[in-house]
């Protein structure tokens, strides 16, 4: 009689070979996308799904920098948050486990006065 280890009989998961949106997330996302279009605002986007991490860059022009970036980190779940909003010379403007409320701080620009 052979004797396996567990091991040997249950290989441990396979790590996702890439990070991506659910269909979910990218409901919330294209519709403050949308709505900042609207606003004239925004104008062009970018995705990345990377191993570690999912990328959503806005941008004002298409030939710039990202004005801000959407990040979904899942190895940062437990301690910061999935979500992180990200500014265009790098600040973390916020951080949090529930993208509509990571999202929130960029609401706040469709807010204005009008005159």
């Amino acid at each position: 009689m052979n004797a396996q280890t567990p091991s040997a009989l249950h290989p441990p998961p396979k790590p996702p070979e890439q990070v991506a949106f659910h269909r979910t997330e990218l409901s919330v996302i294209m519709n403050l996308y949308g709505r900042m279009v609207a606003a004239g605002e925004w104008r062009d986007y970018g995705m990345s799904s990377l191993r570690e991490v999912a990328v959503f860059s806005v941008f004002r022009r298409a030939a710039e920098n990202p004005l801000y970036r959407i990040e979904k980190r899942p190895k940062l779940r437990t301690k910061q948050g999935l979500y992180a909003l990200i500014a265009m010379d790098g600040q973390v403007l916020k951080r949090g486990h529930d993208l509509k409320t990571v999202l929130r701080v960029l609401e706040r620009k469709l807010i204005r006065a009008v005159e």
